[in-house]
């Protein structure tokens, strides 16, 4: 294992890198809800290891269905709170953006553990580019697909998440919320969602689109595409200022007939963020798995690599949003020794 320590206007044709995407993200799920548990082949299931599972009497989970009447768009979400007794102002929060064919459902192994562990968890689902895709005739899957590619998506789905932000604070939870640590989390299509409301800067001709949130104080992206066909990486990203932890594994493969996108990328991806801003930034590969390990799918990436991965991807997770905005390096540093036997790569940047 390597270890490194170092101190909206319409979007038109200008976001093509979202149709790639999306076909390449379609086709590594291959037509599974790949995000919700019990839901693929009988072939890919495990039995949930008792491993996985969280003591329910510390956290709290509900599901709301809200409406942007500004957008005429659903945004329904799942939030995810610490059980226990909290002061005003005391609950940091994680805003989750899923894949593509997902929805607020997904990623539960990640939001409950968070909730367990005092951090709150709103996992946002977008209507445009989410489980409903599954649905109807499979013959027209490519239309539904070609039809969730539109750029105007892309931005929709960072609006969801401002949305959603905005809504929860609203709510008689809101006023627990520190709203200095609000991080921005997704995988696959969700962290590029993450990317751009963590303030990835698209050049457009004559102008620079940049749809960042202030709020968003860290980001968590796991299995990060590039933004294909937008230039280098660099340019995107290398003036982000917050702290970001990338998560991916040495196989974590995007492919379709033609074109193929794996480790490079992540990695280039994470060589690129903050570089200008030297802002704090993990980098964590896990040996094998596979692109879809980090979804709620049981047997994907291996059935007794699976649940591994999963309880070291929250575990570290846990350990980053710790660490902001207190600098706390003994959970983080502690990390890579434990899961030496699963981690390719680990590299930390930054203060």
């Amino acid at each position: 294992m390597k270890i490194v320590y170092a101190s909206s206007p319409p979007l038109n044709r200008h976001l093509r890198w979202l149709a790639l995407g999306l076909m390449v993200c379609a086709a590594c799920l291959a037509g599974a809800r790949a995000d919700e548990p019990g839901q693929q082949g009988a072939s890919s299931v495990s039995p949930a290891p008792e491993a996985l599972e969280v003591d329910r009497s510390r956290f709290t989970e509900k599901s709301f269905d809200w409406f942007d009447s500004q957008r005429q768009r659903p945004v329904p979400v799942k939030l995810y709170l610490p059980a226990s007794e909290a002061t005003v102002g005391s609950v940091p929060l994680v805003v989750y953006s899923h894949g593509i064919g997902g929805s607020r459902d997904g990623y539960s192994y990640l939001g409950r553990y968070l909730a367990a562990h005092g951090f709150a968890s709103l996992h946002a689902q977008h209507v445009g580019s989410d489980r409903q895709l599954w649905l109807g005739n499979p013959f027209a899957l490519t239309a539904r697909l070609g039809a969730a590619a539109q750029d105007s998506e892309a931005l929709h789905r960072v609006q969801d998440l401002r949305y959603a932000l905005d809504k929860l604070l609203a709510t008689q939870e809101g006023s627990l919320f520190d709203t200095r640590r609000i991080a921005a989390a997704g995988h696959s299509y969700g962290a590029n969602t993450a990317m751009l409301i963590a303030g990835a800067q698209l050049e457009l001709p004559g102008r620079k689109l940049s749809l960042r949130d202030p709020r968003i104080s860290a980001a968590i992206l796991i299995s990060a595409p590039p933004f294909y066909g937008m230039g280098s990486p660099d340019k995107i990203l290398s003036h982000i200022d917050i702290p970001t932890l990338h998560i991916t594994a040495t196989e974590d493969v995007i492919q379709i007939p033609g074109y193929v996108s794996g480790l490079q990328d992540r990695m280039d991806i994470f060589k690129a963020m903050g570089r200008e801003r030297a802002a704090p930034k993990v980098l964590a590969v896990f040996k094998g798995g596979s692109h879809s390990i980090f979804t709620d799918r049981r047997g994907t990436g291996g059935l007794t690599l699976n649940p591994k991965v999963k309880i070291a991807t929250r575990q570290l997770a846990l350990a980053f949003l710790k660490e902001i905005p207190v600098v706390n390096h003994q959970a983080m540093e502690a990390w890579p020794l434990r899961n030496a036997d699963l981690v390719a790569t680990f590299e930390k940047q930054g203060p």
